[in-house]
Formats: C-alpha cells, structure tokens, sequence
C-alpha cells in the first residue's frame, strides 16, 4: 500500500498541542516555581512585621508617665493636708460655715486690700489645678471631663467635711469646693486633657 503525499511520517506522532481554549502565555513558558517564584521576588519588606519594639516602648512610656503622676499626686496630697488640715487655734473665733454658695465669694470680694481676695481665691482655684491635670493620667476611666469634675468636687468636699467637724480653727465652705473644682477645670482644659490623650492613646 503506497503512502500518499498528504500523510508524512510526522502525522503518525501525537501532537503535542494545547487543549483547546487553554492559550500558551505571552513570551514563553511560565516561569519556574509558578506563583511561588513569583511571591519569592517580592521585596522582602513586604513580607516582614512590624517592629515588636514599638508596642513595648509605648507601654513602658505609660508606665513611667503613670509613675510620675503617681509621684506628684502624693505630694499633692501632702501639701493639701498641711494646707487645709493643720489646726489653726489663733483664727478659731473667726471662721464660721457657710453653706450658701457665693456668700465668702462675695466677702473675699468685698475685701479692702485686693491681695488678701487674689490670695484667698487663687489659692483656692490653684489647689485644684493638679486634679484636672494628674487625674486623666491616673485613671484613663476618668479622662472625660464630667468624672474629673465630680472626682474634684467629691474629695475638696470630704475636705471641708474634715475642716469643719475635726479641725480647730477650720470650718466648712462650700464656696472653697466651688473654687478647687473650677482650678480643676482649668487644668484640665489647659494641659490635662492633652497629656491624657498621649498617655491613654486609643488604638
């Protein structure tokens, strides 16, 4: 049986072609490795995590800032105690309650020598500045400014609690609670929101 032209000896080998609807890529064969060789010449920035160092900086950073807090809210408190607590035996016939908010107000404004009322109530307004700065770095459930006033307010009142019941020479004002906690707003507004905020930053 004689061959015929059209049938060569090549058509007898299985042809080595795609199957259809497969198309060959451009440019050639894949690459080697496929997709992993692919993710293999990924920079390896990419691939590698944050630093662990940061994390752990920022709490020791806290720390240290709550220490500090701690440190100065204790002698705060010191001073506070000296200040308002000391028996004062030579003005005992002089100091009386009051229990009308304005009334020693109006009497330290009344005053004749104007030094005697910027004493009176910038030391009362200043006894209440480091409430409204320590206390959102102490406690970060009390940052908002409602809960440092009420904090304030709460412990200049158990204060002149003391003054008046226990302390000779010493008498309750509700005016001096008024003063302690506007110096707490004021140092809230101005330094003690801030520094809670970097201490108790939120994720």
């Amino acid at each position: 049986m004689a061959w015929t032209g059209a049938r060569s000896l090549n058509s007898l080998v299985p042809s080595r072609s795609r199957p259809a609807g497969k198309a060959e890529p451009a440019g050639g064969t894949e690459p080697a490795g496929g997709a992993e060789g692919a993710r293999a010449a990924e920079p390896a920035s990419r691939a590698r995590p944050g630093s662990p160092r940061r994390p752990l900086l920022r709490a020791v950073g806290r720390a240290l800032a709550m220490v500090c807090a701690f440190v100065l809210m204790v002698a705060f408190s010191v001073v506070l105690a000296r200040l308002t607590l000391e028996p004062s035996p030579a003005s005992e016939s002089l100091t009386h309650s009051n229990l009308r908010p304005g009334n020693s107000l109006r009497a330290y404004v009344e005053q004749p020598v104007a030094r005697d009322a910027v004493k009176q109530m910038g030391g009362n307004l200043l006894l209440g500045v480091p409430f409204g700065v320590l206390v959102p770095v102490l406690a970060p459930r009390a940052r908002g400014i409602g809960r440092v006033l009420l904090l304030t307010a709460f412990v200049m009142l158990l204060v002149e609690l003391a003054q008046g019941a226990v302390v000779t020479g010493r008498a309750f004002d509700i005016d001096d609670v008024i003063l302690n906690t506007t110096g707490a707003l004021a140092g809230y507004l101005l330094l003690g929101r801030r520094l809670g905020r970097a201490v108790h930053a939120r994720r």
